[in-house]
């Protein structure tokens, strides 16, 4: 009996290319492509087995282009699609088996959703039903406010680089402080991803968050993402160089590998 192939997941990328129409009120658009040939490239060219497209904030509510990719890349990629909440049935059903496993609140610049509206409360409701994430990228001091509410409605919490405290604060924010109380529901998980967007110190703050996160999440609630291509800070980072800071932030070999395979059972690898 042989055993199963060591996995190695990327959480979150994203693909798209400048013919894609684009949202209208979106707060940034790229002037390059990021195909998808490409990034199943760096996959292969830093050992990781599979990977996870997020949907980019400036392709709106069209989920086409990633659902295209994640047909192509015939079952080594999963979604996370940005979705209207008054979507169909039908529609979530589409984007299920075509292997999206949840939902993106990229909340950044946003005005805060009502998650008590009759068309969230349906939509979580269906999220549930689906056994789908929900996917989150705001500062912690929102996060605090917002995870309880999505907790209560019995979904999963995952929630975008290293939960974007005050870049000034640090790990003693007292709402990172507060967001690792989460960590004892079991239904929150963290994604160690683009330090960078923590302010230009954001190496040392991940160096000094993880133990913390470890600590209150624990391993298999801790996943990792490449963030490629790295939209807005294309000039300074590369895949192998996030690559390689996962390597330095966690030396042991076994728990970095626990890291790595952690998100299989929740994106349904």
């Amino acid at each position: 009996m042989h055993e199963a192939p060591q996995f190695a997941i990327d959480t979150h990328a994203h693909v798209f290319h400048r013919e894609l129409k684009l949202a209208a009120g979106r707060r940034y658009a790229p002037d390059y492509n990021a195909p998808l040939s490409l990034y199943l490239r760096r996959l292969d060219q830093n050992g990781t087995t599979n990977g996870v497209l997020v949907q980019p904030s400036f392709l709106g509510t069209d989920n086409s282009y990633i659902v295209d990719c994640l047909k192509q890349a015939k079952g080594r990629l999963r979604g996370i699609a940005v979705l209207d909440p008054t979507i169909s049935s039908h529609d979530m059903l589409t984007l299920d088996r075509a292997g999206v496993v949840g939902i993106r609140l990229n909340l950044v610049g946003q005005k805060l959703p009502d998650l008590t509206a009759p068309e969230w409360k349906a939509l979580l409701a269906d999220l549930r039903s689906a056994n789908w994430q929900v996917e989150i990228q705001r500062s912690a001091s929102d996060l605090v406010c917002i995870v309880p509410r999505l907790l209560d409605a019995g979904v999963a919490v995952v929630l975008d680089h290293y939960t974007l405290p005050d870049p000034m604060l640090g790990v003693g924010d007292p709402a990172f402080q507060s967001i690792l109380q989460f960590g004892a529901t079991g239904r929150v998980w963290v994604k160690m991803s683009a330090p960078y967007r923590n302010g230009p110190n954001g190496d040392a703050f991940a160096r000094q968050a993880y133990p913390l996160l470890r600590a209150s999440f624990g391993l298999d609630h801790l996943f990792w993402g490449s963030d490629w291509p790295h939209t807005q800070f294309e000039r300074s980072e590369t895949y192998a160089k996030n690559r390689r800071f996962l390597d330095e932030l966690i030396t042991d070999a076994d728990e970095r590998a626990r890291v790595l395979i952690a998100p299989r059972s929740l994106f349904r690898f």
